[in-house]
């Protein structure tokens, strides 16, 4: 079975990870633009962030057989910085063109504040001016409140609900997402967000259509391999495997792929690994033998390992 991670943030992970992820069958990610940990001060940290995301984060992922993708937005906890947020709304032109950015986002509410509805707006309007897909953070706080004031804003500024994808839903928010139309995506981030056994209990109750699972792993406690683990526990409690592949692979390749920039053929006829090429004149070898492929027919995905 292969998987998709359509929500990790790789750029505060090791190679250590991409060589497990792909060890257990994850062919592909999605990284949403995202904040540091720490308030960003000055534009130059955006556009040198910005820059990596389509740069050498996709060299990096390729390096280790893992195709990598991203999306480019203001992330809702900077919009609250009116002047920084003003000089990054400038510079996001510039990247959603890029080849590999499949979406705007994470874009949307943290606090729910009159600035990051003014910036969610904002990059909405441009997802629409670049026909884009969206992926929206819903806020932690007072969730199903903002959930529903995120799509309402989306229809609003005229974006249809099948282009936008929900994401860190949970019980209380799904069947309003997947009412309206929207892609339900899920968090698994088993302290804070929702956890395995409990998305099994999700996909047993509303089935697969429309839904599907991120391991959103950070710079924080998660797992990048919350994906297949949950894959894996869903066959365990007796989720019929078509709704296992939905969830875990196949809906978040119907989501992104109305991108243009998502193709399966991306990774079933994959460039051989040559771990001797550079980016920039940088490698990803510290000392070690590099890994170098003869061209083949990409192999099966790898037996998920718990």
């Amino acid at each position: 079975m292969r998987f998709i991670d359509p929500h990790i943030h790789m750029s505060a992970r090791t190679t250590d990870d991409y060589e497990r992820m792909r060890d257990a069958g994850i062919v592909a990610v999605i990284e949403p633009a995202f904040w540091l940990g720490q308030p960003r001060t000055h534009v130059g940290s955006f556009i040198d962030y910005l820059s990596s995301l389509v740069g050498w984060e996709r060299f990096r992922a390729s390096q280790f057989g893992i195709r990598h993708y991203c999306t480019i937005g203001l992330n809702s906890k900077e919009a609250n910085n009116e002047a920084l947020a003003e000089a990054v709304m400038d510079i996001l032109p510039r990247y959603l063109s890029k080849e590999g950015v499949v979406a705007v986002g994470e874009i949307g509410y943290d606090d729910q504040t009159e600035l990051e509805d003014r910036y969610y707006r904002a990059q909405l309007q441009l997802a629409r001016e670049f026909d884009m897909m969206v992926m929206v953070h819903t806020p932690h706080r007072d969730k199903k409140a903002g959930t529903i004031r995120s799509m309402e804003v989306a229809l609003e500024m005229g974006l249809p609900p099948h282009r936008v994808v929900i994401d860190h839903n949970n019980e209380e928010t799904v069947r309003d997402v997947l009412d309206r139309g929207f892609w339900a995506a899920f968090t698994l981030y088993p302290q804070t967000k929702m956890g395995h056994e409990r998305m099994v209990e999700i996909v047993r109750q509303y089935g697969s259509e429309r839904i599907f699972v991120d391991s959103s792993a950070d710079w924080g406690v998660s797992d990048p391999l919350a994906v297949p683990k949950t894959a894996q526990l869903m066959l365990t409690r007796g989720i019929a495997p078509a709704h296992v592949e939905a969830t875990c692979y196949r809906n978040a390749l119907l989501a992104y792929g109305q991108s243009g920039q998502f193709s399966e053929s991306d990774w079933l006829e994959p460039q051989a690994i040559d771990q001797r090429e550079l980016f920039e004149g940088n490698s990803v070898l510290r000392g070690q033998a590099p890994r170098i492929d003869e061209p083949v027919a990409a192999a099966e995905g790898a037996t998920v390992r718990a």
